[in-house]
């Protein structure tokens, strides 16, 4: 961005702005550096998750970057919340509402100092799109970077175990498939250090997602959050910022429909999460990009499943990182005419001449991509269903399922809890069709994530024999015949509210529907005598979600 466009507060010459300057040289601006762009360096540290803990380490080598670059970096904190330890309790409603917060917190920051640009350093699930969020609706230069995956633990028997397979574990316990000193030994290795649950779960889903949209440096999702490589990756997106600047290249110029087909194809690529679909639709609302359910559907029916990744496969991304790395794969898929090559990124070049002197994932031997000819699933793993359960839509993983339709009695639960309690006293049985209802952006409020229940299920022997439908939603690492964001919701009257045990439903993944054996007339006499329930929270941020939150088939934002 040329100086006499420059945001920055401090380029407006005259005494003015002396009060500014002064406060500014009691945090150290030396003179020159008011003539220098001021670029917001957003930290999510935090030692509440290993996700986030070396954050600060990552920060402060952003800083170095931004000096060097010529630009001068103000650091300032965002809050994050720790999806793994709030999964199955209460605080789990708070995840959801947190990717709303950080963007919030990056939009006060950064546009009431007037950055020249944000560089911003995130961990946990939602601190990915809640920063790209923030700097979607500054659009100011911005460049993301992710804090990078944790190295896998050692289990009992000498093979890799992550965090996924804790609470499995706690399923085959409840099954008598392990003892107390087992579970106790996975709990002790499944997270030996700082970095992001390795799997190709939430977290890496969006830094993939968000690399292959242009917003970080090439390397940025697959680089290991202990290495230097994440090191020397933050200080060269502090001094790449400062050319983005320098070039006005600003987050309208990147997030495009195009570069949103690329991040939702890469996701098809690796088997991410379903949580994909919430934020990417965030995303694209922030920026003003036209986007629907209808585009999910459209690039799943293009992309194939590539990667051999957990959950439904055997690799975590480290494993994917000494294999080539995130743009190696991309390279693949352009090559295969499954990107668009021509979008533009932060390092100032385009996707194709970034990965120029990349070399595809296939000219090496590795076993964590299958070759496009004999993919993981042929089309993609993440389905959006319709149907009377779910007129706007919901969302189903089928990554490695045997089984893609089933039809059954319900077994209704309003909230996870009294559902995981049935789980617990081995109250559920092969064929049924567990609802799990109440958990939606409203209702929870904060759509709560099932991984508690599903890793149960799965540990009890049950995954592949039930299925599961929710208005909540699913961690990246959830596996089985499981569909959630069912919209609407039950708490503003949709379908799933009106549900009763013994009531037969069928998920069908290849007919993309899901429906009730019900009539018409049976339906409409139920909603009659459906009651709107009460809010669950009259006050607090909770209370303001829901308030505000839009329907999960809208990406639950409040924007």
């Amino acid at each position: 961005m040329p100086k006499d466009k420059r945001r920055s507060l401090l380029t407006t010459e005259g005494l003015g702005r002396a009060p500014n300057r002064a406060m500014l040289r009691a945090v150290g601006f030396l003179d020159d550096d008011f003539s220098r762009p001021m670029i917001g360096v957003a930290s999510l540290y935090s030692d509440i998750t290993p996700c986030n803990a070396h954050l600060d380490r990552l920060a402060r080598k952003g800083l170095e970057g931004i000096r060097a670059g010529g630009g001068v970096g103000q650091i300032f904190g965002a809050p994050t919340a720790s999806d793994g330890i709030m999964m199955g309790h209460q605080g789990m409603r708070y995840s959801m509402v947190s990717r709303e917060v950080i963007a919030d917190c990056i939009e006060i920051v950064a546009g009431g100092m007037n950055h020249d640009g944000i560089l911003a350093f995130g961990g946990c699930d939602k601190n990915m799109p809640g920063c790209v969020m923030g700097m979607a609706r500054l659009n100011v230069p911005s460049i993301f970077v992710y804090g990078g995956s944790i190295l896998p633990g050692a289990g009992a028997d000498g093979g890799d175990i992550d965090i996924v397979s804790i609470f499995e574990a706690v399923g085959q316990n409840q099954a008598g498939k392990l003892d107390d000193a087992g579970v106790h030994q996975v709990e002790c290795g499944a997270c030996p250090g700082a970095g992001s649950c390795g799997g190709m779960y939430t977290a890496n889903t969006m830094s993939s997602a968000i690399e292959a949209m242009g917003l970080s440096l090439p390397y940025d999702a697959s680089n290991p959050a202990v290495s230097a490589a994440k090191e020397r990756e933050s200080f060269l997106a502090g001094t790449a910022l400062v050319r983005l600047i320098e070039e006005g290249i600003r987050p309208s110029d990147l997030i495009t429909r195009k570069s949103l087909e690329n991040a939702y194809s890469f996701v098809l690529a690796l088997g991410g999460s379903t949580n994909a679909v919430l934020h990417l639709m965030a995303i694209a609302r922030e920026a003003n990009v036209p986007w629907t359910l209808a585009d999910f559907d459209r690039l799943a029916d293009k992309a194939p499943d590539l990667a051999d990744l957990k959950p439904a496969g055997r690799y975590v991304m480290y494993d994917l990182h000494k294999a080539g790395g995130t743009p190696a794969v991309l390279k693949a898929l352009l090559e295969a005419g499954l990107i668009h090559g021509e979008c533009p990124t932060v390092t100032g070049k385009t996707m194709s001449e970034n990965l120029k002197p990349v070399a595809s994932i296939y000219r090496r031997k590795q076993s964590v991509i299958k070759p496009m000819d004999a993919p993981m699933h042929a089309k993609g793993h993440i389905v959006i269903l319709k149907g009377n359960l779910a007129p706007e839509g919901a969302v189903a993983k089928v990554a490695g399922l045997k089984k893609r339709k089933l039809t059954g009695p319900a077994r209704v639960f309003d909230g996870e809890e009294a559902c995981f309690a049935a789980i617990q006293e081995r109250a559920i049985k092969p064929g049924d069709v567990v609802v799990i209802r109440g958990e939606g952006p409203v209702g929870g409020p904060g759509m709560r994530e099932m991984l508690s229940v599903t890793a149960a299920l799965s540990g009890q022997g049950l995954g592949e024999q039930i299925g599961l439908i929710t208005d909540g939603r699913f961690s990246g690492g959830t596996r089985g015949l499981v569909v959630g964001h069912v919209a609407p919701e039950a708490w503003v009257g949709g379908p799933i509210a009106l549900l009763r045990d013994g009531d037969v439903i069928t998920i069908d993944a290849d007919a993309k529907e899901v429906n009730v054996a019900l009539e018409d007339a049976e339906i409409a006499r139920r909603r009659a005598a459906w009651v709107k329930p009460e809010p669950r929270e009259k006050r607090g941020v909770l209370a303001k979600y829901a308030r505000m939150a839009r329907s999960a088939s809208e990406g639950a934002g409040t924007a």
